[in-house]
């Protein structure tokens, strides 16, 4: 069985402040426990300052949180991480204001990858999480079971999508940070957290190089 956590990095806004990338990327492990055993060796210390949010962002914590995480991560012998990057300069004006399409046609190029590796064995049972996040519900669930068809057109049979909060799931809050690095790289051309958890990377697909 493979358990599977979903992240996005990025938006898909084509104004000015908008991010020049956006990036799916997914983390992989054969324990339904291995992330969230991490997470919470990271929660454990930390002062009550850094705990007012009650779970764990990239974004919000401070660069010692961050790096003992990805370390930590870095460390577990059963985790792959595979990601999507989409280059938004490149993106076509058509597509950019079908902004749906554009989000399923990215996630689908990851399942493609996800499916195509040797990663998951064909008959294996995938448990997708998604992080329910402040998306419309009825979006959401269109997403989920766009993936879900998507995944069954395939042959993938054994194949369930959970949509979870990030805050009941600490497993994506690890995501979280695996994606938030390899946004940094693309972003900010800063490669100082993506080289921590750069091992862990078995496909890094980017799309309209």
């Amino acid at each position: 069985m493979a358990y599977i956590f979903l992240d996005e990095s990025g938006d898909l806004g084509f104004k000015k402040p908008s991010s020049r990338w956006f990036i799916f990327t997914i983390a992989i492990v054969s324990s339904s426990r291995s992330l969230e055993r991490v997470v919470k060796k990271i929660w454990r210390p930390l002062k009550k300052k850094h705990k007012k949010l009650g779970e764990l962002h990239a974004y919000h914590s401070d660069d010692t949180t961050r790096t003992r995480m990805l370390q930590k991560l870095n460390e577990l012998d059963d985790l792959k991480v595979l990601c999507v990057v989409l280059n938004k300069k490149k993106v076509h004006i058509d597509l950019q204001n079908q902004k749906n399409y554009l989000y399923n046609y990215t996630a689908n190029i990851l399942l493609d990858r996800l499916h195509s590796s040797a990663t998951i064995k064909s008959d294996e049972q995938i448990n997708l999480f998604i992080d329910r996040k402040d998306t419309k519900k009825k979006l959401r669930e269109n997403f989920t079971n766009y993936l879900s068809s998507q995944m069954s057109n395939r042959g993938r049979k054994h194949f369930t999508v959970v949509l979870h909060s990030s805050h009941e799931n600490k497993s994506l809050q690890a995501v979280d940070f695996i994606s938030w690095a390899i946004f940094r790289k693309y972003e900010r051309n800063d490669y100082e957290f993506y080289e921590l958890i750069k091992s862990k990377i078995t496909d890094e697909r980017l799309l309209f190089p």
